[in-house]
């Protein structure tokens, strides 16, 4: 017996009650959703004086190389900003609404923004839309607690960390941070140990390439680089390819001349305005 007060417990194990309709339904044409596939290579690092934040530039459309120079490392804050993978209108869209919050924040409270805020306005926003948003985010910035890093998945959860990957190449470039990570790098360490981490995502995944580019976070203000570095080096044409005339034969030779009619000759005279009063 069941009431609204005690619903039934469901059955323990598998239920098979949606497959019948399933396969009426793929009978019938209907297109079954597919998996997204997204291509980035972002990361983070906790080092002695503040973060480091790195991304490539390579944005993808299925198997199309859209854009080589996207920026993927995006504004939040002065002493914060957030690298985006997975969509890309949906990245930039996120950290700039964020961005605005944090700003009317700092105007309200007169203080610097922690860090801790603007994840919590991520995650919040993020897990209103249940992973239909599809950003996935890399935070790290630098306020009174001193630097700080938080990985943020696409349906809301989030972690707090001092090394951190994300993207289609994030396997390859945590392999890096997982063998050369350690406490209290320097910035020259740490700056080339984000660089190794995103060209290990280049030069591993297809998804992404291009350039790296890096943004230190320090107490004292912060520093753009873009790029840092080009991992994928167009190759230069070693020969040239144009021939001289008459190394194809001609077979056969037509010429087809263009006639201009003269507009002149169409034109209609037209009657004279009565102007008289």
């Amino acid at each position: 017996m069941t009431s609204l007060l005690v619903p039934e417990i469901p059955s323990p194990g598998f239920s098979f009650d949606l497959c019948q309709r399933n396969n009426t339904l793929i009978e019938k044409g209907f297109a079954a959703p597919k998996a997204v596939k997204t291509g980035t290579t972002i990361a983070g690092i906790v080092y002695k004086d503040g973060v480091i934040l790195g991304g490539d530039t390579r944005a993808t459309e299925d198997t199309i190389v859209a854009d080589k120079y996207s920026l993927k490392i995006h504004y939040l804050a002065p002493n914060m900003y957030c690298c985006g993978a997975g969509t890309a209108a949906d990245t930039e869209m996120t950290t700039e609404m964020i961005s605005s919050k944090l700003e009317l924040h700092r105007l309200n409270t007169g203080r610097v923004v922690p860090v801790c805020t603007a994840n919590m306005l991520i995650k919040q926003m993020l897990f209103r839309y249940q992973g239909h948003v599809g950003a996935a985010l890399i935070l790290g910035g630098h306020d009174l607690d001193g630097p700080q890093l938080y990985c943020i998945y696409p349906h809301g959860s989030t972690e707090k960390l001092k090394y951190t990957t994300m993207g289609s190449g994030s396997l390859a470039a945590m392999a890096v941070f997982e063998s050369r990570w350690k406490p209290d790098l320097s910035e020259e360490e740490a700056k080339l140990l984000v660089a190794d981490a995103i060209r290990a995502g280049v030069f591993n995944d297809l998804a992404s390439g291009s350039n790296v580019d890096l943004c230190v976070i320090r107490k004292s203000g912060v520093e753009y680089i873009r790029p840092y570095d080009t991992a994928s080096v167009k190759g230069k044409r070693q020969i040239s390819y144009r021939y001289k005339a008459g190394t194809t034969a001609v077979l056969n030779k037509t010429v087809q001349p263009i006639i201009i009619e003269d507009e002149t000759v169409h034109r209609i005279e037209s009657e004279p305005m009565d102007t008289s009063s």
